[in-house]
């Protein structure tokens, strides 16, 4: 029979492991404890938001990573140059995220409320990657409870007040 030690040993290497993986697969601009990101202003569904613009690579991968729980009247929108399927993951969150997908003419495309993060080395493994199978322009990110809150359907419109 194993003893605990021998148990122990083999679960702590492989959570090192992990966790320089997951450290070494992030890119040096997304390191940074503190990221300035260009401040916009936008209205979804009725609701005027102050958001982080997100606009180049780098701002993009570093997302809301190690940031504290927004308001709900905060979030982060993703700018793409082109209409493309863009992913998102919760590496490094520290809340729960409500996001949207908007199209070129700010229709929502796809939506996904709840979205967990992934705050730990271990929790790389695992972490939730949402793919949204359609072509998106923008993505909002949010405060998760924000849609339903705010009653945000697929027939809620993203107008660009300034970003």
């Amino acid at each position: 029979m194993a003893t605990r030690l021998q148990v122990l040993i083999p679960i702590s290497i492989a959570a090192v492991i992990i966790g320089v993986v997951g450290m070494l697969s992030i890119p040096s601009d997304a390191k940074l404890e503190s990221v300035e990101f260009p401040r916009g202003t936008i209205k979804v569904g009725g609701e005027v938001l102050e958001v982080q613009v997100a606009d180049t690579k780098p701002r993009q991968v570093r997302g809301l990573m190690f940031q504290e729980e927004l308001p709900y009247d905060e979030g982060m929108i993703f700018v793409y140059d082109s209409p493309g399927v863009y992913s998102l993951w919760m590496l490094n969150m520290q809340f729960p995220l409500d996001m949207i997908w908007f199209d070129e003419d700010g229709n929502i495309v796809h939506i996904e409320r709840d979205v967990p993060p992934c705050k730990s080395a271990l929790e790389t493994v695992t972490c939730t990657v949402v793919n949204p199978g359609a072509e998106a322009s923008y993505i909002l990110e949010v405060t998760a409870g924000f849609i339903e809150r705010f009653g945000i359907t697929e027939d809620s419109v993203l107008e660009i007040i300034s970003i």
